[in-house]
């Protein structure tokens, strides 16, 4: 790990995770890249060739954040997801490559017929 998070801050509208390092980089992270990105293996599987594309996320909030020692931390969204641990190199990579991440998903699910919006019931 390079250096610590000096700041991680939930937006007001809980879409987007800010999150600054000491090192002075910075990053704000749409929760829906965060939520179809989770290191849960409920998204990750357990291998490459078992990730799940999760559909219906362009509205997802962050409820939560939550510390998990001094590496990481817990986030729950709106969907009650809360299986991820975020830890600081991970947030930092969801920073410096976040847009190739979402371009992929996005095109993920163009490929398989789903859609970024939340499916409406009753």
């Amino acid at each position: 790990m390079s250096d610590w998070p000096s700041e991680i801050r939930l937006s007001k509208d809980r879409r987007t995770l800010h999150v600054t390092f000491e090192s002075g980089e910075s990053h704000a992270l749409a929760a829906e890249l965060l939520r179809v990105e989770s290191p849960s293996a409920e998204v990750q599987g357990h291998g490459p060739t078992q990730k799940q594309t999760v559909p219906g996320k362009r509205e997802v909030e962050i409820i939560k954040v939550e510390p998990v020692g001094h590496y990481a931390v817990r986030l729950t969204f709106d969907d009650m997801h809360d299986t991820g641990i975020y830890g600081w190199d991970y947030l930092r990579e969801l920073g410096r490559d976040g847009e190739a991440k979402l371009q992929a998903y996005l095109d993920d699910l163009a490929a398989k017929g789903l859609s970024r919006e939340r499916v409406r019931r009753g």
